[in-house]
């Protein structure tokens, strides 16, 4: 069989500093570098928007490049972090009461910051990055990322409030579009959406009558919040990132503003 590297034409369109493309993609977890020259030959892999060849040479922290449409994070400097928020602990970098912040849970080295937010009272899971480009994809309002709540209320929901939250909650004149609610226990409910406004699944409770006792957010689209204690983080993998960027990958710049209220 013929390999890639001699049925295709190097690329020499480009600079020759830099690393090579199949490397880089290699060290991203993509596959093998072998794999990664076959993705590259078949044509499904891109730099700064512009299908690749093989030869093609890329610097890791200024060059864009994405496989199947989808943005992979080649810069060594990119961290992503999934924290599990104790309640009490604000969701900002930093907070003018003196609060104790998400951002003192993590390495002080790279600065990151929250994506999105939850609420002090609430807990769970809170991804925090210092890629902006992948934040804002998962939190603009076009891109539809599940997040999933554990949600202990007051009283016995009964099976017309939960229809009630499935099909829409009237919130400010308008209605939250339709949720995954089942009762998981009495009084403990488990609730996904993909909005992201303000303290929407506390108000959504609140409006069928049973407002929230404990609020836990145990899933943002592929990451899940199980094994990790309260007060306790850890690093995404390589593949956890590229699924995030897949969930991300309909926010469109200029369709709107980042969602970035507490949607509990």
């Amino acid at each position: 069989m013929t390999s890639p590297s001699r049925a295709f034409k190097s690329d020499t369109s480009d600079s020759p500093t830099g690393e090579r493309l199949q490397k880089v993609l290699a060290a991203a977890g993509i596959a093998s570098r072998r794999r990664c020259e076959e993705l590259i030959a078949e044509g499904r892999v891109q730099v700064n928007g512009v299908t690749a060849s093989l030869g093609r040479r890329v610097d890791r922290r200024s060059d864009t490049v994405s496989v199947d449409g989808v943005r992979v994070a080649t810069d060594p400097g990119l961290v992503y972090y999934a924290l599990h928020k104790p309640a009490g602990v604000v969701s900002t970098v930093a907070d003018p009461a003196g609060r104790r912040t998400v951002v003192s849970l993590v390495p002080a080295d790279p600065r990151v910051f929250p994506v999105g937010r939850l609420d002090a009272d609430s807990e769970g899971l809170l991804l925090l990055c210092n890629d902006g480009d992948l934040a804002y994809k998962l939190t603009h309002p076009s891109q539809g990322v599940d997040k999933e709540y554990l949600v202990r209320v007051h009283g016995h929901p009964k099976a017309g409030a939960i229809r009630r939250m499935r099909e829409g909650i009237d919130l400010d004149g308008r209605l939250t579009a339709p949720a995954k609610v089942s009762l998981v226990g009495a009084d403990l409910l488990k609730v996904t959406i993909h909005e992201g406004r303000n303290r929407q699944v506390r108000r959504m409770a609140e409006a069928v009558g049973h407002p929230v006792r404990q609020l836990v957010r145990t899933r943002i689209g592929p990451v899940r919040l199980a094994g990790l204690a309260p007060g306790a983080y850890r690093a995404l993998s390589q593949e956890e990132v590229r699924k995030l960027e897949r969930a991300g990958g309909a926010a469109t710049l200029g369709a709107g503003q980042a969602g970035l209220g507490t949607d509990e």
